[in-house]
């Protein structure tokens, strides 16, 4: 395959790409949903409030990564925000269940090919570094089996008894009115409450 060949099918990949996310949030937003929004009290969503991460290494996802993935979630309802490839399942001991279907991530990056450092080194210029956009299939934990107890989906909540006591100490010692419940996160000033 000739070099040009080769970065015209990659332009058309990362079109594609693009094309596919842009898709995604304009059907988000078609639906009454902005997805770079918290979801307060959105039914079906127990994951934690966060960046989704690798569950392996703990890396978080970056970028466009984090809208998509948060999107996989509100969507799905995974209770985490924890991710792994196929592989890094199989390589941690567990497995992707059968019939589950991955979320596509993006890694994108630049590299200088070593014949190019040969042919800048030889004609004493800087070498042309070329452009990549890879696609990855991801699996939220809760699509997965079989992983260790410490990479597997988030833990059940906290029973409220057992909640941080000098947080709550804190929290009564600033007798703050704070409401729980609704559909937002807000202070209200008129009403002067949490």
């Amino acid at each position: 395959m000739s070099r040009s060949s080769a970065r015209a099918r990659t332009g058309q990949d990362r079109a594609s790409l693009y094309a596919d996310i842009t898709d995604k949030i304009i059907a988000e937003l078609e639906a009454g949903r902005l997805p770079w929004v918290q979801p307060w009290g959105t039914s079906g969503t127990g994951a934690a409030v966060g960046l989704p991460r690798n569950a392996a290494t703990g890396r978080r996802y970056s970028g466009i990564n984090v809208l998509i993935l948060w999107g996989a979630v509100i969507e799905r309802g995974y209770s985490g925000q924890a991710w792994l490839t196929f592989r890094r399942a199989l390589g941690l001991g567990g497995n992707v269940r059968k019939g589950e279907r991955g979320t596509t991530v993006v890694y994108a990056d630049r590299f200088i090919p070593e014949a190019e450092r040969e042919r800048a080194d030889r004609d004493g210029d800087e070498p042309s570094a070329i452009s990549f956009l890879k696609r990855f299939t991801v699996f939220n934990t809760d699509q997965c089996e079989g992983l260790p107890d410490t990479i597997a989906s988030a833990a059940p909540p906290v029973p409220e008894g057992l909640i941080l006591p000098q947080a709550e100490a804190l929290i009564r010692a600033s007798c703050a009115d704070i409401r729980i419940g609704g559909d937002r996160a807000f202070y209200s000033v008129v009403g002067d409450f949490i």
